[in-house]
């Protein structure tokens, strides 16, 4: 399936009188993670006429799209031909983009075990803060030297520049899947999680909430069925809901309350319980965790960094926050010399990641 490369001649052209005027641009497309990262003032930058399928060659294990376009579309089409997105995005709602995926770079339960949308993003058009198109990477994996901007593109929000399209490598569907449920305390689950990786049981997803340690074995089915016998546990009923619950963060544990920030802790798979108070639910094998607290923001992010980790207040921070850990003053430094060279004049959705950039 291949369309002619739409042209984005109307697109640039906006954006070079609004940096012209130094007008701020908020780049919008399904509007589904507007509440994530620092709140973005400026002229709305609509990338939802922007869609359509370009290339796609199930041969190739290889999709082409406009930002713009519905990932329920992506979706539904790769499932004809069974095949799927490997790193699972979370959809929020039914009007989620490519592009959007891509910026935020927010992946669901499968991501440990299969990759991350960086992993996935092959090559890329963007349109940069001074209207130029420009094009990086393209439909194969290779090597590259120097930056390679197609995959610093993922979780940029933007900032770095308006994607266009973008080629995204997808994978089949596994043959066989099946997820149990064991009863067990958190340290045990961590526990147990880790062992079963270690020994190579195909894992695809795993998660733990008061008590319930949830483990998703996907692949062939003999190995799916050996996995099963030798996790013991029983049966998840309608698995896939389940899952869905977790990506897209319709699970009761992340709507029952609001009161508090909701706080996403990156963390080494294998670090014990953090002594935070609050409700816990964590996925990834134990690798991403949320909490709900009422501990400060210092105290948490100072327990995630003597865990060796990070901690982002995902939903919930007053406006002007950070949202994002502090970065070190060297990490710092190179982002905002990228930030210099594709948006000089800071209009692309400028202090959605930092304030400084």
């Amino acid at each position: 399936m291949t369309q002619t490369t739409p042209q984005f001649s109307a697109l640039a052209e906006q954006i070079r009188d609004a940096a012209a005027r130094r007008q701020p641009l908020a780049i919008r497309g399904g509007n589904s993670k507007s509440w994530y990262g620092r709140a973005v003032e400026g002229e709305t930058l609509d990338m939802r006429p922007w869609q359509g399928v370009l290339a796609y060659d199930p041969t190739e294990l290889v999709i082409t799209a406009c930002a713009g376009t519905p990932l329920r579309d992506i979706e539904a089409l790769l499932a004809e031909h069974c095949q799927m997105l490997a790193f699972e995005p979370p959809h929020f709602s039914e009007h989620s983009t490519v592009g959007g995926t891509i910026a935020a770079g927010l992946a669901g339960p499968r991501r440990p075990y299969a990759g991350s949308v960086r992993d996935f993003v092959l090559g890329a058009g963007i349109i940069d803060g001074q209207g130029q198109l420009l094009e990086f990477g393209g439909q194969v994996m290779k090597n590259v030297a120097g930056y390679d901007v197609s995959r610093v593109l993922a979780g940029s929000l933007g900032c770095l520049g308006v994607i266009t399209h973008a080629s995204l490598k997808v994978l089949p569907r596994p043959f066989a899947e099946e997820s149990r449920v064991l009863m067990l305390s958190e340290a045990d689950a961590l526990r147990t999680v880790s062992q079963w990786c270690g020994r190579a049981l195909p894992v695809s997803a795993a998660s733990w909430h008061m008590g319930r340690l949830i483990v998703r074995f996907s692949g062939a089915e003999a190995a799916v069925r050996e996995a099963v016998r030798h996790s013991g546990g029983e049966e998840l009923q309608d698995a896939g809901s389940w899952w869905h619950s977790l990506r897209d963060q319709s699970h009761a544990y992340f709507q029952e309350d609001s009161s508090h920030i909701l706080w996403r802790l990156s963390l080494p798979a294998t670090a014990p319980a953090l002594a935070l108070n609050g409700k816990t639910l964590w996925e990834w094998g134990g690798a991403q965790r949320w909490l709900r607290s009422e501990e400060s923001a210092e105290a948490i992010r100072a327990a995630c960094a003597a865990a060796g980790g990070h901690a982002t207040a995902f939903r919930g921070a007053a406006a002007g926050d950070d949202v994002f850990s502090p970065l070190s003053p060297a990490l710092m430094q190179v982002h905002q010399r990228l930030k210099q060279a594709l948006d000089p004049q800071r209009i692309l959705n400028p202090g959605r990641l930092y304030k400084e950039l």
